[in-house]
């Protein structure tokens, strides 16, 4: 049973950051132990919320207490997501650096969460940079979406035969693979791509009328799941596509602004949607 670690936002309503990339791995058979980086009552697309970000130096001592279990070693992976301050960075980086060190097959799995088309950045200043300079350089994984992709290449991308070469271009900085969680296609589609050593795979899912917080962070701890179990990258793509499209409109039909995560647990782990990856 793989453990992973994740590391990312907190809300006590709803479905984001660690609220929803929790109960995902657990769907897919892995052990996973949260590090919070804030703490909201809700998220941000509410307009309003309560709460405030975790101190860097409270989850440095936290971690320390997880430490002191001896039980790094058997953290098979590190999923972060949203930090929250960019003063986090550095205790991110540190937390990857010892879970490494105890086990050296250890997989980095960095949602480098800025923003994205329709919002732009809604990250603190210094955070973008922050993922841009230093933390992808050591991510194994990396799953930004078009919007985060184009800030961390400089390059535009205006539709999939754009993806391999900003993917190359990332995989250039460090990680050894790239899940874009977002391709334009056209009104009526829209894409996911992975990109690795093997090449790069595209699905495409009709494009859903509604636009909702969350997703991201279900996608990646859904795609980092399926590649701890050891399913090939067109398989994860695949099966993280079709699970996130069966999300989205079980939410849709709901007319709800949360994610519907329970009640749709069961397309997480076996998705109805049968998607078939195209080379690029």
């Amino acid at each position: 049973m793989p453990t992973v670690l994740s590391i990312q936002s907190r809300v006590s309503y709803g479905y984001v950051g660690n609220a929803a990339a929790i109960f995902a791995l657990q769907l897919l058979g892995c052990e996973a132990w949260a590090l919070d980086t804030v703490a909201f009552s809700n998220h941000t697309g509410h307009g309003r919320w309560r709460g405030s970000a975790v101190a860097p130096e409270t989850l440095a001592a936290l971690f320390e207490g997880i430490a002191e279990l001896g039980v790094l070693g058997g953290v098979d992976a590190v999923l972060s997501g949203y930090l929250g301050a960019p003063e986090t960075g550095p205790v991110l980086l540190d937390i990857v650096a010892r879970i490494k060190a105890a086990n050296p097959q250890a997989l980095w799995c960095c949602d480098p969460v800025i923003g994205d088309v329709d919002t732009g950045s809604y990250v603190r200043p210094g955070v973008a940079e922050f993922f841009r300079d230093r933390a992808l350089a050591l991510a194994d994984i990396a799953t930004p979406n078009c919007f985060e992709l184009q800030y961390l290449t400089g390059r535009e991308i205006a539709g999939p035969a754009d993806i391999v070469a900003a993917a190359a271009a990332l995989r250039e900085r460090g990680p050894e693979t790239v899940l874009v969680t977002s391709v334009e296609c056209d009104a009526d589609r829209i894409a996911m791509a992975a990109s690795g050593a093997d090449g790069t795979w595209l699905v495409e899912t009709p494009r859903l009328p509604v636009m909702l917080n969350g997703c991201g962070d279900v996608t990646a701890a859904l795609f980092l799941g399926r590649r701890l179990r050891g399913e090939s990258l067109p398989e994860a793509l695949a099966a993280t596509a079709a699970s996130l499209y069966a999300l989205i409109e079980a939410t849709a039909a709901r007319g709800r602004y949360e994610l519907v995560l329970v009640e749709a647990r069961h397309e997480l782990v076996s998705p109805r949607l049968r998607l078939t990856p195209r080379a690029l």
